[in-house]
């Protein structure tokens, strides 16, 4: 399909597409874990496509104070963290000043944990296959550290798994999972957006009840 042109025309579609590239991972032991909020519609046709449970891993990007849209880095839950260090350096931020965005971002983080959740426990992962879905990846740093989290949490096998991501990701984030999993690769890639008719915000609402009640 032509660059001008989007691949999806919501998270839903492609959310649908995705699950049909994945079909060959239907088994028993299999666990799908969507990247909110943007990734969690994605994640819930893949669940129901597969026939899978569905959960929650929560990821927040450290950004760049000026422009939070330029990932610097990125933390999860149970601690996770990882930083571009060649980035920091490139646009002079210090280790303080990534420390409080860090610390805003624990609390969003946090917030979320308890309102997805509400109450529930986090599904047992130890020896599952755990594919982890978002509604795309750029620079892969909200990536890394939820295949981290699935790995952490016991996982046996990690699929990283989106519509759209730039060409050759997989081999920037060689070693984080097991098998890499897209729709669509393009080369002119600059921003997950571009690539779908409509791309709204996802709401914590609509987060809440994908995870509880499923379907479009």
């Amino acid at each position: 399909m032509p660059g001008s042109r989007a691949y999806f025309d919501n998270r839903i579609d492609a959310g649908r597409q995705l699950a049909d590239a994945l079909l060959r991972f239907r088994a028993p032991g299999t666990v799908v874990l969507g990247v909110p909020r943007g990734g969690v519609p994605v994640a819930r046709q893949v669940a129901d496509a597969l026939g899978a449970p569905l959960d929650v891993l929560i990821v927040r990007k450290l950004g760049y104070p000026r422009h939070p849209e330029y990932a610097l880095g990125a933390i999860g839950e149970g601690r996770t963290r990882t930083v571009d260090t060649e980035a920091l350096r490139v646009v002079g931020v210090s280790e303080a000043a990534l420390g409080e965005v860090e610390r805003a971002e624990r609390v969003e983080l946090d917030r979320r944990a308890v309102l997805y959740r509400s109450g529930r426990e986090r599904l047992p992962l130890g020896g599952a296959r755990a594919i982890v879905v978002d509604d795309g990846v750029a620079t892969g740093a909200t990536a890394s550290v939820a295949c981290r989290i699935a790995r952490g949490l016991g996982a046996a096998e990690v699929v990283l798994a989106v519509p759209v991501a730039p060409a050759g990701w997989e081999h920037t984030l060689a070693g984080e999972a097991d098998a890499f999993v897209a729709v669509a690769t393009p080369d002119d890639f600059w921003a997950v957006g571009r690539w779908y008719r409509r791309f709204e915000q996802t709401s914590d609402a609509e987060v809440i009840e994908f995870l509880a009640r499923g379907g479009a």
